[in-house]
């Protein structure tokens, strides 16, 4: 007895229903989101993710806290402007920032340049549950990683305000839902992202 295929409305091989025209630069804090849902908006659409730290990890044979013990936060820092510069004139598609990446102004003037950075704006008790389990994180690695983190949002909020475009996380949203926000948000710019005529 053969086996029932059942459609797939959101296959590999649906065609896309989206055109992007500037890779977009996902900007936060750690925790955000960025990764997670860079990669479901980076499906949706039907264009390539990429990951600066993953890029960094990937060349340096390390991981992003082995390269911040071993070399320190300036050299990881120049190396991630290189990666951000690269992959800005790669192909059209999903980019996500490491949570310092956008605080480089010569980060955002490329980002302005050859992209659009969109800020997931997550508020510090949500960030805090996300990264407060995880040892991944070297700026965290404190003798009060909650007072660091408090201390670093507070910092960096005033700089992810200048992102061109930004969607508000809410704690009840999955990761999916948050990817929809995240579409709705770039069509509004029809210089970045146009739905198609299914």
């Amino acid at each position: 007895m053969s086996k029932i295929q059942q459609p797939q409305a959101d296959g590999p091989s649906a065609p896309p229903d989206y055109h992007l025209k500037k890779t977009v630069a996902l900007v936060g804090m750690m925790g955000a989101g960025k990764t997670a849902v860079g990669r479901a908006v980076a499906v949706k659409l039907g264009v390539p993710f990429l990951d600066t730290d993953a890029e960094i990890e990937a060349a340096a044979n390390l991981s992003v806290p082995e390269i911040f013990e071993r070399d320190g936060e300036a050299f990881f820092r120049k190396r991630e402007t290189e990666v951000i510069a690269r992959l800005l004139q790669a192909e059209r598609g999903i980019l996500s920032t490491g949570g310092g990446a956008y605080f480089a102004e010569v980060n955002r003037d490329n980002i302005g340049e050859f992209g659009v950075a969109l800020w997931l704006n997550a508020d510090l008790k949500l960030l805090w549950n996300r990264v407060r389990h995880k040892d991944s994180r070297p700026l965290l690695r404190t003798e009060n990683p909650r007072a660091t983190l408090a201390d670093l949002f507070d910092a960096r909020n005033p700089t992810y305000q200048k992102a061109e475009l930004q969607v508000v996380c809410q704690p009840s949203w999955s990761i999916d839902a948050t990817a929809k926000m995240v579409i709705e948000a770039l069509l509004t710019r029809p210089d970045v992202l146009e739905k198609t005529d299914a």
